[in-house]
């Protein structure tokens, strides 16, 4: 009996993330035709490697490149989200790509109901808390990052590890102000103001929110999404010591 489309992606990235290899995004590519089709391999993935169990995941990602872009979204294996400062040690990375970006917290339960509602205020009332994340991106794709978007969307959006810093009370900021500084290693240091991708993050909320509820899943008080980086993606290597800083929201780190 031949693989349906979804499972065929699906089988080919557990057995790379099982075996700690990269498999070839050109032989899956025609297989995705939309996002859902992205999504539908995500939620494979996960139930075969039993990332969430019976719960919805606590982790998240989202983002997109414009408010004029559809945003993306991925849940995020817990195992991989470390608090800083951190250390990889033998995390079995392919590629370590950063990005610098703030995390936020939701504070109370948001089901599929109250999810349909929300407008980005309404979404931001229900933050209690941000942090400094970093995400170091990988992939289980040949191509890495220069894989076809739906193969990258599958792959968890090119997902490595997550770093949060601690959490502060969640207040309104002048985004197009914030500064963002990042070290690597003795490279010089990177810095930016004002660079978010949708000059808000929590103007993702909706939309993320309404994602994470789709199939009638709540989201639960204390879940977490990062949302999108400050810096593009910068190249790091191993042994390499991480660090993030948003003046006024707090710190990240992470050795590799």
């Amino acid at each position: 009996m031949s693989l349906s489309r979804i499972d065929a992606v699906a089988e080919a990235l557990v057995r790379a993330r099982g075996a700690h290899v990269t498999c070839p995004a050109a032989s899956m590519a025609d297989l995705l035709t939309q996002a859902d089709d992205a999504y539908a391999v995500q939620q494979q993935v996960a139930q075969a490697l039993g990332w969430f169990g019976a719960a919805p995941p606590r982790y998240w990602k989202a983002g997109g490149s414009s408010r004029d872009a559809v945003p993306t979204h991925a849940p995020l294996p817990p195992r991989g989200v470390w608090p800083s400062p951190a250390t990889a040690g033998d995390w079995p990375f392919h590629i370590r790509g950063i990005e610098a970006e703030v995390a936020l917290r939701i504070g109370r339960d948001v089901d599929a109901a109250l999810a349909s509602t929300l407008d980005v205020d309404g979404a931001r009332a229900l933050v209690d808390a941000m942090t400094v994340s970093i995400e170091v991106v990988d992939s289980r794709w040949q191509e890495a990052i220069d894989a076809p978007a739906l193969c990258k969307l599958a792959d968890l959006q090119s997902h490595g590890a997550l770093v949060l810093g601690e959490w502060v009370p969640f207040v309104a900021r002048d985004w197009a102000a914030q500064a963002c500084e990042v070290r690597i290693g003795a490279r010089a240091t990177v810095m930016r103001r004002g660079t978010h991708s949708l000059g808000d993050p929590a103007w993702l909320l909706p939309a993320w929110l309404r994602h994470a509820t789709r199939n009638g899943e709540t989201v639960a008080a204390g879940t977490v999404v990062t949302t999108g980086t400050w810096v593009g993606i910068l190249e790091a290597g191993e042994g390499d010591l991480v660090t993030a800083e948003f003046p006024g929201i707090g710190h990240a780190s992470v050795q590799l």
